[in-house]
């Protein structure tokens, strides 16, 4: 966070996002705008960052880099960290970027999914640590992993994303450990079903979730932001309902959640027949 107080000073830090093109990235890029922070954007589509950067100059006045990226390369991860070590002014860092899929392991791409693996684990670790050493020599700073709802479930069809939005969790709750007394925030976001091009993107069918089980991306991240603000736990969870879920979550023994991850295998699987 800025090193003369909290997000919402007057003086300016710098704030990177990754995945900043749609959905929860786009509404961190807004929000962070709209609380003064200079913005590093980073996503694969080099158009819809520069209308974005447009639109965040305009309305609020902050300086916008746009940093086009595919960060589920390493190499692409590699350039990103050298542009991160020219930036003293660093403050928070959203690791945000991310997609899912939908489909049983032994069918689905394999490429696919070591994309997804290098995405959600390998670069916000990298990343992470490629910033540490400035917010510890600062006594200040955030890193914000955006994880899910999902980090606490057992889903046939969905392994990996689980698994590693899993990995995101304890990944947090670790480094959070680690840099206790130093000045720097971890935060990890768990997100419910959230409205933005993910489902889409995953083609996944979303009609058949009740409305009332959505909340809006700025929703979700402004309840991130707030929560990092006041010095909140490491652990968000935007929304009453989706607290209250993970909480039963963590309650049901792992043993029983894998009979029921495989039940409803077994009905999904039958129904499509």
């Amino acid at each position: 966070m800025p090193r003369h107080g909290s997000v919402g000073v007057p003086r300016r830090g710098l704030a990177v996002v990754t995945g900043a093109s749609a959905g929860i990235g786009r509404a961190f890029a807004q929000r962070l705008a709209g609380r003064g922070y200079d913005l590093l954007l980073v996503a694969r589509d080099r158009a819809r960052l520069d209308a974005l950067r447009a639109g965040l100059i305009e309305r609020h006045g902050v300086a916008v880099e746009c940093f086009p990226a595919d960060l589920a390369r390493d190499d692409e991860v590699t350039r990103l960290i050298e542009r991160l070590r020219r930036a003293p002014a660093l403050v928070l860092l959203v690791n945000n970027a991310g997609f899912g899929t939908s489909g049983l392991l032994v069918d689905i791409d394999p490429a696919r999914q070591s994309e997804m693996l290098h995405l959600h684990v390998l670069a916000p670790m990298r990343l992470s640590q490629a910033v540490l050493p400035l917010f510890r020599h600062e006594r200040g700073g955030a890193i914000i992993n955006v994880a899910s709802v999902a980090a606490f479930a057992v889903s046939a069809g969905h392994v990996n994303y689980c698994a590693s939005k899993t990995y995101l969790l304890a990944f947090s709750d670790g480094l959070a450990a680690e840099v206790a007394g130093t000045g720097v925030r971890v935060q990890a976001l768990c997100p419910g079903f959230t409205r933005s091009e993910f489902h889409a993107r995953a083609e996944l069918d979303d009609t058949a979730i009740p409305r009332w089980l959505w909340m809006s991306t700025d929703a979700v991240v402004e309840a991130s932001l707030r929560q990092l603000e006041r010095g909140g736990p490491v652990l968000c969870v935007p929304g009453f309902r989706y607290r209250l879920a993970v909480g039963l979550l963590r309650l049901l023994p792992r043993p029983l959640a894998v009979r029921l991850a495989r039940r409803r295998a077994r009905l999904s699987s039958a129904a499509r027949r």
